[in-house]
């Protein structure tokens, strides 16, 4: 989980909102650059290796496509050219964001790793039972943020331990499959290769994902269970919720965001605006630097107030030299300075060292 000492990744999830423009996808990364998120991220797959051509749509693909059309001939519009992806890649350089990008298939996986190079990867929710493909992201030796939507805490152990033979294969010796994947998944070398390259998303992958089904305690379920940092994928409206899971300790926000959420297309209107996006981001911000090291102590502009605010022993009346203070003539006043109001116990029954006017701060 995230510390004090620690920034939480602002990743801009443009996803397919750029509708299978490149022009749209390069005013994306512009807007993401613009708004301070660390990275922006695409998809990458080809539509004939994601879904079959009898793969139905979702309900809120159904609601913001034309229904007529399958997944794969939604999916066939919104995809990117490797070509694209260079641009991509480059503009964001260029624009000094972080560029990532999903990928959801082996074709893609290989353009991403060996094509452009990429050393941070983003295994979505759908991939987090295919055991394959998952090996091959191991395989490759790469960092992995890994979305656990529609997942239960078994399929997310299942899917770690597939990650952990396929990052310590070498060393393990055998091939693989379950017994493997768990021996993996037990050994020091597999812990250790989890903690150094894997980081868990919460997520509900409803969109928009209703309130009530965030359950962003799940966090911190994840976080106990399997002693890796953990963030949100954040699908709700607005971005409350993702302030409230850096909060809690979110090492990595996701959020999608498009440049119109009129725009047709399955994702727009689960979408940040860039205004709204810019917004979540200085507040991420906010967020990261009010949670502080966690040490209770005075703070200095605490430490200014102190004096004004806090209250001091003074003579509550005329107290001349000899008289004994009391209950009579001492009490507690804001004063600016003078003995604190714990030692009021100590004070009284004492005799007056000199006179003292009313108001005045006692001295012993």
């Amino acid at each position: 989980m995230s510390t004090a000492a620690s920034r939480v990744l602002v990743i801009a999830e443009a996803g397919v909102n750029h509708n299978g423009s490149l022009e749209r996808a390069l005013a994306m990364i512009d807007a993401a650059a613009a708004a301070g998120a660390d990275c922006v991220k695409f998809q990458t797959f080809q539509a004939s290796e994601l879904a079959s051509s009898r793969a139905p749509k979702a309900a809120y693909q159904l609601a913001n496509t034309d229904a007529a059309q399958s997944q794969v001939e939604m999916l066939s519009q919104l995809q990117l050219s490797p070509s694209d992806h260079e641009a991509l890649q480059a503009h964001a350089a260029h624009r000094r964001v972080g560029f990532l990008s999903t990928p959801f298939d082996l074709p893609s996986l290989r353009l991403l790793t060996q094509r452009l190079g990429m050393q941070l990867l983003k295994v979505p929710s759908g991939e987090i039972t295919n055991g394959p493909f998952l090996l091959e992201v191991a395989r490759t030796g790469r960092d992995a943020i890994v979305s656990t939507g529609m997942s239960s805490l078994g399929e997310v152990e299942t899917a770690l331990a597939v990650l952990a033979f396929g990052y310590t294969e070498q060393s393990a010796g055998c091939a693989p499959g379950g017994e493997a994947f768990s021996k993996a998944y037990a050994s020091a070398a597999g812990h250790r290769a989890l903690r150094q390259k894997v980081r868990l998303l919460h997520c509900t992958s409803e969109y928009p994902a209703p309130f009530a089904e965030v359950n962003l305690l799940a966090m911190d379920t994840l976080a106990a269970a399997f002693g890796l940092p953990v963030g949100l994928s954040d699908h709700t409206p607005g971005t409350h919720i993702a302030l409230a899971a850096v909060a809690r300790g979110a090492c990595v926000i996701e959020k999608h965001f498009t440049l119109d959420r009129a725009l047709p297309g399955p994702d727009h209107t689960a979408s940040l605006e860039p205004p709204e996006l810019a917004l979540m981001v200085r507040n991420i911000r906010d967020v990261e630097s009010a949670l502080g090291e966690g040490i209770k102590h005075p703070t200095a502009s605490e430490a200014r107030n102190r004096a004004v605010a806090r209250k001091h022993l003074v003579a509550t009346r005329k107290i001349t030299a000899g008289e004994s203070f009391s209950r009579d003539n001492v009490g507690a006043k804001r004063a600016g300075a003078g003995l604190s109001p714990m030692e009021y116990w100590s004070v009284l029954g004492q005799s007056a060292a000199r006179d003292f006017e009313p108001d005045e701060p006692i001295s012993v």
